[in-house]
């Protein structure tokens, strides 16, 4: 097989109509649920999903939860709630910030931030994003992530984050997934439904998920797909040209943070392609060929995959168990 720039085209229509007859053994069948729940975003993904649990279960048998806190993208609630609409779910509104300042949550994460950027003050209308440095495929830096404040006149001040200050910000941020997943399970079983997750293959193989948080889901709708392969069922869907258009945002910090700026480092046009590459073992020369790229770039960018799936291949492990035969299978595999 070579490698081609078509290498990830669907038959969309097919492929819609083998998740709704899976979705449908999935939730009624091996879970023995009686509906579905979806935490939709106003973005792509939950979209998709959405569109699909409808077909798989019929609308009256799906809840679109929306769950906004005072950090949210006003226009994500809007959009969530136009895709809702449009495929006749039921719309449930959860608002979850005061659950989140019983945590800690902000409080938490801008004591860290704070002791990077003493200036920082939310309350004066400072606003906050965590992004990782751009340039992979020329420079091939690691995925090392830096704290940027943006003042109220516009002007912002980036600097990299200590370790200790990171895992306090993800830490403190992460309250955010979990208390959704809390919410979404609430109504799940309230109505004996399924909880749908929303990850893509990007999100879940490179770990752009919170575990125990939008990774805590019943089942896994989309995925094995790539995030390009999602926006062709969403074509195919009928899913709002807004959302189809609308740049994949993480909606976590409160100033506005794409995903790639975020976590991916490339545009999933061509992060697709080279990560399908790496996967299936093509030559990087090949590909570098194929996609107008220099070796070395598409180097940078298998380098990159690996680093990312490595790290965060403990997050998609289930809990050990410690019995013999359990700690032998696993310790066989370091």
């Amino acid at each position: 097989m070579s490698f081609r720039k078509d290498c990830l085209r669907l038959d969309a229509a097919a492929e819609t109509s083998r998740l709704v007859s899976a979705l449908q053994l999935a939730v009624r069948q091996r879970l023995r649920k009686s509906g579905g729940v979806v935490g939709v975003s106003g973005g792509v993904d939950s979209a998709v999903v959405l569109a699909l649990a409808v077909r798989a279960l019929g609308p009256d048998r799906v809840i679109a939860l929306i769950l906004p806190e005072r950090e949210s993208d006003p226009r994500s609630e809007v959009l969530a709630a136009e895709v809702a609409r449009q495929y006749g779910a039921s719309v449930i509104r959860e608002e979850i910030t005061a659950a989140l300042e019983g945590f800690g949550c902000y409080q938490r994460r801008d004591e860290a931030i704070q002791r990077v950027i003493p200036e920082y003050d939310a309350a004066a209308g400072h606003k906050v994003k965590i992004v990782l440095p751009p340039g992979l495929l020329d420079k091939g830096s690691l995925n090392v992530f830096s704290v940027t404040v943006i003042r109220p006149d516009g002007s912002q001040v980036t600097r990299p984050l200590p370790p200790r200050e990171y895992l306090q910000i993800v830490a403190a941020s992460n309250f955010k997934q979990r208390t959704r997943m809390a919410f979404l399970y609430y109504h799940a079983e309230l109505r004996n439904y399924a909880v749908l997750g929303t990850a893509n293959k990007n999100e879940h193989d490179l770990g752009f998920f919170v575990r125990h948080g939008d990774a805590g889901v019943d089942v896994q709708v989309i995925a094995h797909l790539y995030k390009t392969q999602v926006y062709q069922l969403a074509e195919h869907l009928g899913v709002p040209e807004a959302i189809r258009r609308r740049t994949p945002t993480t909606d976590t910090y409160s100033a506005p943070c794409s995903q790639e700026e975020f976590f991916f480092r490339l545009p999933f046009e061509i992060m697709d392609l080279l990560w399908f590459a790496h996967e299936h073992g093509f030559d990087p020369r090949e590909v570098a060929a194929v996609l107008k790229l220099a070796p070395d770039q598409v180097q940078n960018a298998f380098a990159d995959f690996q680093r990312k799936r490595f790290t965060t291949e403990p997050a998609r492990q289930p809990p050990l168990g410690l019995a013999p035969h359990e700690v032998e299978s696993w310790a066989s595999r370091k």
